[in-house]
């Protein structure tokens, strides 16, 4: 299992594979680097590990506070945890750490503190104060310390046309689809079950009200969504609306989820939604009764679409 330190609390027990970067996504180009990571550990007792920056660094040097991720640090870990990573190690990025130079990064991070054997990177990664260091400046370092670098090409990086750019402009379209098929997995938000003002229990569709305590997460276009999750390690599917309940005259953008076949008490869990699917767009319809007859018509076409969809997954 992948583990998440500070880089600061982290004491090696053997030498190590590093890569570095955001990894914002950990769409399908960056599983590629991470595969190769992972790859070049076995029969050589090394550890594999990312090494990341938080918070990051636009919202230290250019003070974007409207930055949004597609991971939050968790769901990072779930995804890497999956491929098999032995640790996402994470340097917090200050304007002072922004200042080192690129052989003290090399030396007093990657040398001394992870005990660099192979460090495996893009062909264009710049590094060190004012980002001014080169992947040459990378194999310079290696020369000096001991430690191989592997590059990766052009080639290599432009196979897969896929960036967090792109993730990040579909679901602001709400094409979830297209998300997913460049992320390699289901786009997840993660919150907490809070409780609402129970409106939907009073039309037959209680909803769970997730709280995403992150607010650099990245939320999707506003409509409903078809999704699943695990409670208790059982997938549950539902639909999911986030929006601002315009029917009801609601102002704050909310994100409820409607479970198929589930009545347990919830609240107080954090719980990761897989979406699946988008269904519409978030209308304001002219009665309360209005939306409950499309509610019943957006779960009709939900349950057919996970009848078909799971036949032909």
């Amino acid at each position: 299992m992948s583990k998440v330190k500070n880089i600061e609390k982290y004491n090696p027990v053997k030498q190590s594979v590093v890569t570095i970067g955001t990894f914002d996504g950990v769409h399908i180009g960056h599983q590629q680097i991470v595969n190769r990571l992972i790859e070049s550990t076995k029969d050589n007792d090394l550890a594999s590990i990312i090494l990341t920056f938080f918070p990051h660094p636009r919202m230290v040097l250019q003070k974007d506070a409207n930055i949004k991720l597609l991971n939050t640090i968790s769901e990072r870990r779930t995804i890497l945890d999956a491929l098999g990573l032995d640790y996402l190690l994470i340097k917090t990025f200050s304007f002072d750490f922004s200042r080192l130079t690129a052989e003290d990064f090399v030396k007093d991070i990657l040398v001394d503190k992870l005990r660099v054997k192979k460090v495996i990177i893009g062909y264009d990664h710049r590094f060190g104060r004012n980002r001014n260091a080169s992947i040459d400046d990378l194999k310079r370092f290696g020369a000096l310390y001991h430690f191989d670098v592997e590059e990766i090409s052009a080639q290599d990086i432009n196979a897969v046309a896929v960036s967090s750019t792109k993730i990040r402009k579909a679901l602001s379209t709400g094409d979830i689809v297209k998300a997913n098929t460049y992320l390699g997995y289901r786009f997840m938000i993660t919150g907490t079950v809070v409780r609402g003002k129970a409106l939907g229990r009073k039309i037959e569709f209680p909803t769970a009200n997730i709280k995403v305590s992150e607010d650099y997460k990245l939320i999707p276009k506003q409509g409903a969504y078809i999704i699943e999750t695990l409670i208790d390690k059982i997938p549950v599917f539902g639909m999911m609306n986030i929006g601002v309940n315009p029917t009801v005259n609601g102002n704050e953008q909310t994100i409820e989820v409607h479970f198929f076949n589930f009545d347990k008490d919830i609240y107080d869990t954090e719980i990761q939604i897989h979406l699946i699917d988008r269904i519409r767009d978030e209308h304001k319809f002219e009665s309360i009764e209005a939306l409950k007859e499309q509610l019943f018509k957006d779960k009709a076409y939900t349950l057919n679409f996970l009848k078909t969809y799971y036949n032909h997954e």
